[in-house]
């Protein structure tokens, strides 16, 4: 049965298809080394590997997908520093349209070659959120364009919830699923279709705790917005969205954190261990696991590894 407003497991399926064409069905891949060390069965999916380098691509190429032709002849806009900024404008160029990118001026400059590089059009602003918004604001105004944020929009957690797909597709039989949080986009999609697809998998969340809005919120029963965050994992830093609150009320068992020493310890055991590149952020899950290892023991469980953008001049480690 859907639960209104969100999308059916039918939906899913069909953004599955959608997408199929703009995006990589990524592989599992697994780690002995690290199965023994953690005392559970581990399989992790590498989102590392998607196009643009992270889940994000997903949710922004079936949001553009699915706009109007009259829609896509205006274009689409939003405000990224971060991965979601590179996927919109990747998405936007696939589907010959312009994309306007409201970055804020001290954004990496790796991210704003990747925007750039996919023919993004970048709207530099202060880096403050209100900023951002204003500017924002003020190219929708002039252009026309289509706004798609990174998270609260369920289009996008639609499109992140074909990642959760394809993981029980080819990895069936899992006891817990995890996936990072910071805005929520990829948890409550992930979230949302195990639901349908078997209400017994457990989804645990991992979350930095210099930037544990999530797991306070999970705890109150309402949103605390994110007041100064500092961790490494610079993917996980904004707050949670309306619509991703409402299905992690829902459908999510539980949010377990980890420092940032651990989690820059995860990040290295999957560099030595796996030999794959991941961003900060994306270790967060294994080191909340590895944090709670008695919670795991002898449990089969799937770890999204939701990207490897990863500035390598400058790595923790």
């Amino acid at each position: 049965m859907n639960q209104n407003p969100f999308p059916s497991l039918n939906d899913i399926r069909f953004a599955a298809v959608r997408i199929k064409p703009f995006t990589h069905r990524t592989p599992i891949l697994k780690s002995e080394a690290i199965d023994e060390l953690a005392g559970c069965q581990l399989f992790f999916k590498c989102e590392n590997f998607q196009k643009v380098g992270a889940f994000k691509a997903r949710g922004a190429a079936n949001a553009v997908m699915k706009l109007t032709d009259d829609q896509k002849e205006k274009g689409v806009a939003t405000h990224s520093s971060g991965n979601h900024a590179a996927a919109l404008a990747r998405a936007a160029r696939v589907a010959g349209i312009p994309a306007y990118i409201v970055m804020p001026s001290n954004a990496p400059e790796i991210k704003k070659k990747a925007v750039k590089g996919y023919g993004g059009e970048i709207i530099e602003c202060e880096p403050t959120l209100q900023a951002r918004e204003t500017t924002l604001a003020e190219i929708v105004h002039q252009t026309g364009a289509a706004f798609i944020p990174p998270y609260d929009h369920l289009d996008v957690i639609e499109g992140q919830a074909t990642c959760a797909l394809e993981f029980l597709e080819d990895q069936p039989n899992l006891d817990i699923l995890m996936a990072p949080v910071g805005g929520g986009g990829l948890l409550g999609g992930t979230a949302l279709l195990s639901h349908y697809w078997d209400e017994d998998i457990e989804i645990i969340a991992g979350e930095p705790t210099g930037a544990d809005d999530a797991y306070r919120s999970f705890h109150a029963g309402k949103i605390i917005p994110q007041t100064n965050p500092k961790t490494i994992a610079d993917g996980l830093l904004t707050s949670l969205g309306k619509l991703n609150f409402e299905l992690i009320q829902r459908y999510v068992d539980d949010i377990l954190l980890a420092t940032d020493s651990q989690i820059i310890e995860a990040m290295r055991l999957i560099y030595e261990r796996m030999k794959i590149v991941i961003e900060p952020s994306c270790a967060v899950p294994l080191a909340a696991l590895l944090a709670n290892k008695e919670r795991f023991t002898g449990k089969k469980v799937g770890i999204i590894l939701s990207g490897g953008n990863v500035d390598l001049e400058k790595l923790p480690f």
